[in-house]
């Protein structure tokens, strides 16, 4: 395969937050997923965080567009949140709810019981060592499993 002279590689650039791809023969940066098969960009976009993902939704309008319709992305972001609060999600799948939906509801609370699993609170005297962290309501089970864990500890 032989190089174009004229036609020259893309560049990736990072403007304000956005992936851009830019050749020589461009004068405005693109988005890339202006550029970019939907395919492509949906990788991209499973290729980050929870929170990552929802900060990218917030870039622009395309990139909201596409990571709000995608069922995989929220599916797969979901599923590593149920790996601590199974039940949590089972539940909220079988109610009928989206897996944003039920990826929203659950990940405070699986952030939360996960440290309480791994004995982040095992030495807490009082209340006042939680202030300022965050909490959310956990179902007597979810308390019954941390109760059983600070007992094997």
């Amino acid at each position: 395969m032989q190089h174009d002279p004229v036609r020259m590689s893309p560049i990736v650039l990072l403007c304000e937050g956005q992936l851009s791809l830019m050749s020589d023969h461009d004068a405005h940066p693109q988005n890339f997923a202006e550029t970019l098969p939907m395919e492509m960009s949906l990788k991209i976009f499973g290729e980050l965080d929870t929170e990552s993902l929802c900060s990218a939704a917030r870039t622009c309008k395309l990139w909201h567009d596409i990571i709000e319709e995608s069922e995989q992305l929220w599916r797969r972001q979901c599923m590593l949140v149920r790996v601590v609060c199974q039940r949590e999600v089972d539940r909220d799948r079988t109610d009928g709810l989206s897996w944003k939906v039920a990826l929203v509801r659950n990940y405070t609370r699986s952030c939360v019981k996960r440290d309480w699993l791994r004995g982040r609170y095992s030495h807490v005297k009082s209340a006042e060592e939680l202030r300022g962290r965050r909490m959310t309501p956990l179902d007597a089970e979810t308390w019954g499993e941390i109760l059983q864990a600070e007992l094997d500890r």
